[in-house]
């Protein structure tokens, strides 16, 4: 292959990947889209059953707090060890 013809591959090799970037960018915006969709449609969800059932909410958000801090203290004396 001469310099040129180098020169050209390259060429088309860039420009393949720009072209595949910009479809994969694309695609991850219109993902994206349908994720922030569905946390807020959940988050909505979840305020109501919050507004009407406050003390389960406040039970269930201890019950996870301590579930995730007694995982939390079990790793970090492992890491002591």
């Amino acid at each position: 292959m001469n310099k040129k013809q180098v020169k050209r591959a390259a060429v088309r090799t860039v420009n393949k990947a720009k072209e595949t970037g910009a479809e994969l960018e694309k695609i991850a915006k219109r993902e994206y889209a349908k994720i922030k969709k569905q946390l807020d449609t959940t988050a909505k969800k979840v305020e109501g059953f919050v507004k009407k059932n406050p003390e389960k909410a406040a039970a269930i958000s201890a019950g996870i707090g301590l579930a995730l801090g007694t995982i939390a203290g079990i790793l970090a004396s492992k890491k002591k060890k």
